[in-house]
């Protein structure tokens, strides 16, 4: 547990992943700031709490804003990972940055869809003994009938297939310190925190908000990240794909065993009728269930590939508070 400047009153750290964020990020650093300071009025932080942005290796003038930032406020601090390396990456290299020095984290976006008034919810479910808390949006007012469909498909599909994960929660949650003492013990590369953080266990709450429309610029999360990060959190958190696979292979190998008894029934009696149609589906529906469980084996065989390399999940290149200092970390 990091010192806190009074009795009771824990050290916060915000935590805020950005990439290509320069047009955002002018309008909602200054809400960062009116909460901590609302915060810390109110009694519930300490006033050593701080907003931390990790760039994720951004190709606009993202990590020159954060530096001016941190010049003029010192409630604002950053670093810069060495390359774009993913938004989880990124959300974890902030979490691991801020777990020694602070008593509570909250990550959020910086784009201002999350609502940012939660936060002192989440801190009171904090004080009232929560060691983590999930942000869960409680309507999705502001989202088109496709991308509500979807998202809500995304849920459902990963807990179907074994992701324990906290429904319409994305990664705007509080974690304490403790919380992420275990969760360095969790080396996977393939990283999928809204899945990691169950698994970790402790008392747990969540709080309900309104999310909002993207206060500026436009969002790096199209539906092929959507399909990307749904991928990565099943075969990351669950075997259950390799299951199914073996229950499809075991009722393709029953329905075959009939169809040859079929045919050589029909040759035996003389009732057979040469025909290319059931031969040509026969073919396809086999081949396409080999091709099909051969790619989700592949997923398989590679994550396994690039978890026995042990490469860092993230390198930070450079720290506002410690501009001359280049540390290695992952």
């Amino acid at each position: 547990m990091a010192e806190s400047n009074n009795i009771g009153k824990p050290i916060l750290w915000i935590v805020v992943p950005c990439y290509n964020e320069e047009a955002v990020l002018p309008v909602t650093a200054p809400l960062f700031e009116a909460e901590v300071k609302e915060l810390v009025a109110a009694g519930k932080v300490s006033d050593k709490s701080r907003v931390l942005f990790v760039n994720d290796g951004s190709k606009d003038k993202t990590w020159e804003i954060i530096e001016g930032l941190a010049r003029e406020n010192p409630v604002f601090i950053g670093i810069s990972q060495s390359r774009n390396r993913g938004h989880q990456n990124a959300v974890l290299a902030g979490l691991m940055e801020a777990r020694e020095v602070c008593d509570v984290t909250i990550s959020i976006d910086c784009d201002g869809q999350d609502d940012i008034s939660a936060m002192g919810k989440m801190i009171d479910e904090y004080l009232n003994g929560a060691e983590v808390v999930y942000g869960v949006r409680n309507k999705r007012d502001t989202d088109t009938f496709f991308k509500r469909f979807t998202a809500q498909t995304f849920y459902k599909l990963l807990n179907s297939m074994g992701a324990e994960v906290v429904y319409d929660h994305a990664d705007y949650r509080l974690i304490s310190s403790r919380v992420l003492e275990e969760l360095t013990g969790y080396e996977e590369v393939n990283i999928f925190l809204r899945g990691l953080i169950p698994l970790v266990g402790f008392k747990s709450a969540t709080v309900a908000y309104e999310r909002k429309e993207r206060m500026a610029g436009y969002s790096h999360y199209p539906l092929k990240n959507m399909i990307n990060l749904a991928l990565n959190g099943i075969t990351s958190m669950s075997v259950k794909p390799i299951s199914i696979i073996m229950s499809i292979g075991f009722i393709t190998c029953i329905l075959g065993f009939i169809g040859i008894i079929w045919a050589i029934i029909g040759a035996v009696v003389g009732n057979t009728i040469a025909g290319w149609a059931s031969t040509i589906c026969l073919i396809l529906f086999i081949g396409g269930v080999q091709l099909l469980s051969l790619g989700v084996i592949g997923e398989y065989v590679g994550k396994t590939y690039l978890e026995s390399k042990h490469r860092p999940r993230y390198i930070i290149s450079n720290k506002t508070w410690e501009p001359y200092e280049r540390k290695y970390k992952g």
